[in-house]
């Protein structure tokens, strides 16, 4: 009997999987992409994903495939609401650039000077760092392993501890985290090292000097005016019900995790749908503007996606043609690709558009793979790009 039971439940998720896949968006001429997604994830386990194509600043397609909660058979869609994981950094990035724009801010002067206390590289103590060191990876601050992945989440709620505090213990000798192991032995400027600390900081010294709190300023500058009404940076603050469950791979099986929060939220707070996201992405690739709105000034956004590297200015280890930065912006796969990825226990996120800034995919997952089966969601989005190129043509 519990055997027909079995047989039963595996033919209706597998129907729910299926109408899934058609629930969303004009399927025409979409057979194959769908074809192509659902055989991936099948191959890899991948519980539920949704995607968004944009052509032109506009969202042209968009879809979400499997299951947001296995067990009850809720579908993942393109309102499902995820933690973005690093994607949070332009997020961060646009709040800092505002703060710019507001004059609050520069990306040049030494950050001591927006600090309550003083962080120094023991290396280089009279070297400063600025927020343009901090947005571009080039600060010489970075995170320590194993204590970064060990010590900064929290399972079914928003940290306890105040971000201030953190970096204050961090950073500052004899600090209950301090140790030079935190500090790189490179000068400020001259070396790049992808460091989510440096993010945290840069959204402190936003919350410093704006005197808002990261998820009170954003609402108020982004995600309002974006209509980004179901995006925030904590558990407390957003709708649980339309959040997805996650869920990991290990040893060949798929279990479901929990919920976090984070200490350094600045670094990979946010949560948001694939939807919502799109606002924010169509604003940036749309120098500022969103639906006739211009949510940030033109000359704000290029400064934030400008390559900060080039002849006048490179650090030793990058090579322009294969890797630049904007602020809290990236070039990825080989400089073909602009925009941020992501991923964080139970979540995988892209947000990348061609240089032109023409075709443009958002990716989520609910599920971590192996680092063996990584590829697999590159493949997805490799097969979303193609497919926003025929959508183009």
């Amino acid at each position: 009997m519990k055997y027909y039971r079995y047989i039963l439940l595996f033919c209706s998720v597998t129907l729910l999987l299926v109408a899934n896949v058609y629930a969303q968006g004009d399927t025409s001429g979409s057979t194959n992409i769908d074809s192509l997604i659902t055989k991936r994830m099948a191959e890899s386990g991948i519980v539920g994903l949704g995607a968004a194509i944009i052509i032109d600043k506009k969202v042209a397609w968009k879809k979400g495939y499997g299951f947001s909660d296995r067990e009850t058979g809720t579908a993942f869609t393109t309102s499902t609401l995820m933690n973005i994981a690093s994607v949070s950094k332009t997020v961060t990035g646009a709040c800092l650039m505002k703060a710019v724009e507001q004059g609050k801010l520069s990306l040049d002067v030494d950050i001591n000077h927006y600090l309550p206390f003083q962080i120094r590289n023991p290396y280089f103590p009279d070297a400063k760092v600025t927020l343009r060191n901090l947005a571009t990876h080039t600060s010489g601050l970075t995170d320590r392993y194993p204590f970064y992945t060990d010590s900064l989440y929290f399972n079914g709620k928003d940290s306890p501890q105040e971000l201030g505090n953190f970096l204050q213990q961090y950073f500052m000798p004899g600090g209950q985290y301090y140790s030079k192991e935190n500090f790189l032995n490179h000068k400020p400027g001259t070396f790049r090292e992808y460091s989510n600390i440096g993010a945290a900081l840069a959204g402190y010294i936003v919350e410093i000097r704006t005197g808002q709190k990261l998820n009170e300023y954003s609402k108020k500058y982004l995600f309002n005016p974006l209509k980004m009404n179901d995006t925030g940076w904590f558990l407390s603050e957003i709708e649980l019900k339309k959040h997805t469950k996650l869920y990991e791979k290990k040893d060949h099986k798929i279990q479901e995790i929990p919920l976090y929060g984070c200490i350094t939220y600045p670094d990979g707070g946010v949560r948001s749908s694939v939807d919502d996201l799109t606002h924010f992405f169509i604003c940036l690739l749309n120098d500022g503007k969103y639906q006739n709105r211009q949510v940030l000034k033109e000359e704000t956004v290029r400064e934030m996606l400008r390559f900060q590297f080039d002849e006048t200015y490179t650090p030793e280890n990058v090579k322009p043609k294969t890797l630049n930065s904007g602020i809290f912006w990236a070039t990825k796969m080989g400089a073909k690709r602009i925009g941020h990825n992501g991923s964080d226990p139970g979540v995988r996120v892209f947000m990348l558009s061609d240089l032109n800034k023409e075709v443009a995919v958002i990716l989520f997952s609910n599920t971590s793979l192996s680092e063996q089966e990584e590829n697999k969601f590159f493949e997805i989005y490799e097969d979303l790009y193609r497919y926003g190129l025929e959508i183009k043509k």
